[in-house]
């Protein structure tokens, strides 16, 4: 279901702008060590849960409210995880998109997973060590929640500025 503020964004904007957005996604971890995943009906894959923060949404609010909206599970946020930027994602109504994605250890304290809106096709309780195939960030993103490392993983920059000298150096 598309935001109800990315479809006014989309009005004002025109429908070729590449829309640039904040993202939330959910590692959540059950009494039994298992990773909830959800299988997108967009395309079948399996993931890791995500969303879109509404404006002005507090990004532990909003992941909880995506987990519950999703699955039924009620979670807590342990910690962060990961700070990425994902892909161009071209969805089914045509909208192309970026995110910045913060994606978060939860864990699951009440509720039964099942599907419970139309994006997901099925979601199911994963054994870290047996997991379907899924992108390979999505598996980087479950084994650094697993582990115990108090510090967000974030891909570390490789921008440099032209300076001075590098500017002459190439005329």
């Amino acid at each position: 279901m598309i935001p109800e503020f990315v479809a006014r964004l989309r009005q004002s904007i025109g429908p070729d702008e590449l829309l640039w957005l904040p993202g939330v996604n959910a590692v959540v971890f059950d009494d039994a060590g298992r990773v909830l995943l959800q299988q997108k009906s967009a395309d079948r894959e399996w993931s890791i849960l995500s969303g879109i923060l509404d404006p002005g949404e507090n990004p532990a609010d909003g992941l909880c409210r995506e987990i519950w909206e999703e699955t039924g599970v009620v979670a807590t946020v342990d910690r962060l995880v990961s700070i990425t930027v994902s892909p161009v994602r071209a969805h089914r109504n045509g909208d192309r998109a970026q995110y910045l994605e913060l994606t978060f250890r939860c864990t699951a304290v009440d509720g039964v997973a099942r599907v419970n809106d139309d994006e997901s096709d099925a979601v199911a309780w994963f054994a870290v060590d047996d997991l379907p195939t899924m992108e390979s960030l999505a598996h980087k993103k479950i084994a650094l929640a697993a582990g115990n490392d108090p510090v967000p993983w974030f891909e570390p920059s490789a921008w440099m500025p032209v300076l001075a000298d590098d500017r002459a150096a190439h005329r």
